[in-house]
């Protein structure tokens, strides 16, 4: 049976959405990879959006409806499941310390500053929750056992807390009772597109299809979509409260200066750190002794206790820290992801809104707000391109002619390069790493009129510098996206970064864009292509419907190898990936644009115009030229000069070269000279 609606990810956002659509009588699967990793491991259950102080608007509304709606979704899970989610609006108190008075407004989560006025008092410009400041005297007598060096603290009585932990199991359990299909161990791997659907997920256990897909992975949502979704990995500890103390308990939150304090029946949770390490797994000895001496300033009478546990998770941050709702780039696709930390108090409200949208197509206006198209925002200053004029640095003015128009018409026009029945006009492809500026990149990519751009998909996944705001940078309209795999040591990590980069192109509006550049490089040193792993790699995507452009050494077997397995092109290295070494592999090229079939790219170590030229004339397809480019001290001139130089050298192929002789050939005729 296919179901109606599936659900990528398995964590509390997940569930949620998929326990609000079966209730409302939709069939949902829910895809779960690794369930213990959710960022629901990662909290400590606080609902604090009043503690947060959470200075964005629409996230502070967005929290507060959730805050608002958790008494009734907590009671609704726990009549499905006879089990507790240990819900309690208890209020939440932030202790201050000493050297935060004067600080001004408060600041990012647990650093707080003091504004001391009479109470109450909310430190945020909205009157719709209370807040009410406790001078040292009081919040002592309030909260007995807080370290010396408080010295006041708000107290947010409207904030709540939910077993963390109790609320993942009570989740689970629901969504069995009411018939969601649960799915663990499933990594989709792969969003199948066609004309703006989906139409399935490739997954380690095979294609599922549904109806509907909500997106909702968390951390690893950027491994199968280019969303700005990164992992944060909390660590967190409890320790236990010994049965018999002379100290009166802890019975307050604490959300204190990098740390919180949450007490439940039996026990203290102390969290959390926020670590930008990927998925790099585990407690280490540093982030442990770190919770612990900010939890022991706070309230020091817990470093009696025995500690009892230790976890971690990963949070799936964004760029802004505000979560990404709404519709995609596919129609029947739909976006519930990057949450941070406040998965757990957005559950209810998120499931709510995505159901409304999904079986409604009501759209909240408050999901404008959070929608993902605000990461793709389009520069809105023109940058000045590069024309036939070009300030060299030595402080001249050259003209740089343009070749005649018919010459340049009859190779455009009477030899176009076809990759993959996608005709171009221009055989000159560039990249678009290693420029000192985004301003010089878009300058010589215009400079060098191509129409195929490399786009190295890791780098723009990462925001690596000088990748930031690539995928805005570009007119997509009119440049075809060649997403490559750059840094893929592996054909398993290529597989998978050329499933990212296509997704990458549809989501940029280039929706039957199935090109990738493929590249399997372990050799660090060299930078020297894998044979095995590309031609293993480039099998598979072939299988997947990619128009596959390897890049590899010069060797001809190897070339004709890819051709039968189905790829697009072949792309043969000149010399070694940006050494600037010109044509060392010429009779091999040769031999490959000889047999060939598919166009044959000439891909890495060209360093000047005269060797992108001779790479043109032995009868390459198409140069690939990156690095002699950018790190020219004037790119566009450089990328105008490689243009001319692609044009020059297929016009001087198609034109055939004169015969190379042993002996002199005057170039005048002897007849019909003037004798004395």
């Amino acid at each position: 049976m296919i179901s109606e609606t599936v659900i990528i990810g398995g964590g509390v956002i997940g569930l949620a959405i998929a326990i609000e659509l079966k209730l409302r009588g939709t069939n949902v699967t829910v895809l779960c990879r690794d369930f213990q990793a959710a960022a629901t491991h990662a909290a400590a259950g606080m609902l604090a959006p009043d503690a947060e102080n959470i200075p964005n608007g629409a996230m502070r509304s967005l929290c507060w409806r959730s805050r608002a709606l958790y008494p009734d979704w907590t009671r609704k899970l726990e009549e499905l499941t006879d089990l507790n989610t240990g819900y309690r609006s208890c209020g939440i108190l932030a202790p201050v310390f000493e050297e935060s008075r004067g600080a001004g407004e408060q600041g990012s989560r647990g650093e707080l500053a003091v504004s001391f006025s009479p109470l109450p008092l909310r430190p945020s410009a909205s009157e719709e929750s209370p807040a009410y400041w406790l001078n040292k005297e009081a919040i002592h007598q309030y909260q007995p056992g807080l370290g010396a060096e408080v010295v006041g603290g708000w107290w947010y009585p409207e904030d709540a807390q939910v077993d963390n932990k109790a609320l993942a199991h009570v989740l689970r359990t629901a969504a069995e009772s009411v018939g969601v299909e649960l799915k663990d161990g499933i990594t989709v791997e792969a969003f199948l597109q066609q004309q703006g659907q989906v139409v399935g997920v490739q997954t380690n256990a095979g294609i599922i299809c549904a109806a509907h897909y909500v997106l909702a992975s968390g951390a690893w949502s950027n491994e199968l979509l280019p969303l700005p979704v990164l992992p944060r990995k909390g660590q967190m500890l409890s320790v236990r409260i010994p049965e018999v103390s002379p100290e009166l308990p802890l019975k307050r939150v604490l959300f204190g200066q990098d740390i919180y304090i949450v007490p439940r029946r039996d026990r203290l949770v102390i969290g959390a750190t926020s670590e930008d390490v990927g998925f790099i797994p585990n407690n280490t000895p540093e982030g442990i002794q770190k919770l612990l001496q900010a939890a022991i300033r706070l309230y020091p009478q817990l470093k009696h206790y025995p500690i009892q546990e230790f976890w971690w998770g990963f949070r799936p941050t964004t760029s802004d820290e505000l979560p990404i709702l709404g519709t995609s780039h596919c129609q029947n696709l739909t976006f519930a992801t990057g949450h941070y930390r406040n998965g757990i108090l957005l559950a209810p409200v998120t499931a709510a809104l995505i159901a409304d949208l999904i079986l409604e197509q009501k759209s909240d206006p408050l999901l404008a707000d959070f929608h993902y198209s605000r990461f793709q925002s389009q520069s809105s200053t023109s940058t000045p391109m590069l024309t036939h004029s070009a300030n060299f640095s030595n402080g001249h003015h050259s003209a740089i002619s343009p070749l005649p128009t018919d010459a340049i018409n009859r190779v455009s026009t009477d030899s176009p390069l076809i990759i993959a029945g996608k005709t171009f006009q221009s055989r000159l492809m560039t990249g678009t790493g290693k420029y000192r500026s985004i301003e010089e990149m878009q300058q010589s990519v215009a400079a060098s009129d191509c129409q195929i751009v490399t786009v190295a998909v890791r780098r723009v996944q990462t925001k690596a510098p000088g990748h930031e705001g690539l995928a805005e940078a570009l007119d997509w309209t009119k440049i075809w996206m060649l997403p490559n795999t750059a840094g893929c040591q592996t054909a398993e990590e290529a597989i998978r970064v050329a499933r990212l980069g296509r997704e990458m192109a549809k989501l940029l509006g280039q929706e039957d864009n199935n090109f990738v550049k493929l590249e399997v490089i372990p050799d660090l040193k060299y930078l020297l292509p894998d044979p095995i792993g590309t031609l293993q790699a480039a099998e598979q995507l072939v299988k997947e419907g990619f128009a596959v452009l390897p890049y590899i050494n010069a060797d001809p077997m190897l070339a004709k190898r890819l051709e039968e397995v189905g790829c697009a092109t072949v792309m043969p290295l000149a010399s070694p990936i940006g050494s600037g070494q010109g044509l060392k592999t010429t009779a091999n090229i040769q031999i490959i644009i000889e047999n060939a079939g598919v166009p044959v790219v000439v891909d890495a170590g060209i360093g000047s115009p005269s060797e992108a030229a001779q790479a043109m004339e032995l009868g390459a397809d198409a140069l690939l030229i990156n690095s002699a480019i950018a790190l020219s001290p004037n790119p566009a001139a450089m990328a105008r000069a490689m243009n001319l130089a692609a044009v020059a050298g297929r016009l001087a192929y198609l034109a055939g070269r004169m015969p190379i002789k042993d002996y002199a050939s005057p170039s005048s005729p002897l007849t019909g000279t003037i004798t004395s």
